[in-house]
């Protein structure tokens, strides 16, 4: 696969597998892609969650995509930054997969409250390998996104 197919890949197949890290011991949780282009692999948490300060506390993360008719896993490694673009999050809450946030803009007294009860993070400059059970034993091949 090459840069632009493992974009659609992964917007193809938007649940994300994150591994992160807290202290020595590995975590991986599955959580919603927003996409997956040129600009990176964006995503978003919540403040409060464990996940959010494993990101912060270390940024290096693993992504895997799986799809499982078609027996391919994209693994994307790298480090995630966390983006503060209010136009952004904007565009993130007012996205068709995303109506649920919809009812949390709703119950704030302020704009400024809903923007702080998420932050979306980027994995830009990552490096990419394909597995399929036909390149199983191969040499792992790096793709650059």
């Amino acid at each position: 696969m090459q840069k632009q197919e493992i974009f659609d890949f992964i917007n193809s197949n938007p649940v994300l597998y994150i591994a992160t890290a807290e202290g020595d011991q590995p975590c991986v949780r599955a959580i919603a892609l927003y996409k997956a282009d040129e600009s990176g692999i964006l995503f978003h948490t919540g403040p409060v969650k464990d996940f959010y300060r494993q990101l912060v506390a270390n940024p290096n993360v693993q992504i895997c995509v799986y799809n499982q008719e078609q027996n391919i896993q994209v693994r994307v490694r790298g480090k995630v930054e966390r983006v503060e673009d209010i136009a952004l999050k904007d565009e993130i809450a007012n996205h068709p997969s995303r109506t649920f946030m919809q009812k949390w803009k709703a119950n704030c007294a302020n704009p400024e409250d809903f923007y702080q009860m998420f932050s979306v993070f980027r994995l830009s400059d990552g490096i990419a390998n394909v597995w399929t059970f036909e390149s199983n034993f191969a040499p792992k091949q790096d793709v650059a996104l």
